[in-house]
């Protein structure tokens, strides 16, 4: 069974036991919740799938949260020939890792 829910402004196809990195939450390591915005429920051969209108009535997903961190750094570097004019600055992404326990429709 797999879902498509939505957290963070995107989107994401997630499956039961399935382990994936999202944008950040406010949610302690270990803490078990619900992601109540899902758009699609079906099964591993698209027969019977619910299509929400935005959202599925009643479908929830149930998550754990494994680790919090940061990606890699990405770096800007911005340039202008002729003129002396360069600047360089970095950014790391903040993230969460979770496991997909149970999809409920």
């Amino acid at each position: 069974m797999f879902a498509i829910i939505k957290t963070g402004g995107k989107q994401y196809k997630v499956a039961e036991g399935g382990k994936f990195l999202i944008e950040k939450l406010d949610h302690k390591v270990g803490e078990e919740f619900d992601f109540e915005e899902v758009l699609l429920v079906g099964n591993a051969k698209a027969e019977n799938a619910k299509i929400g209108n935005p959202l599925v009535r009643g479908a929830k997903v149930r998550a754990r949260v494994l680790d919090h961190g940061k990606a890699e750094k990405k770096i800007i570097f911005k340039f202008k020939n002729k003129t002396r004019y360069w600047k360089k600055k970095g950014h790391r992404q903040p993230f969460t890792k979770v496991e997909i326990l149970k999809i409920t429709a």
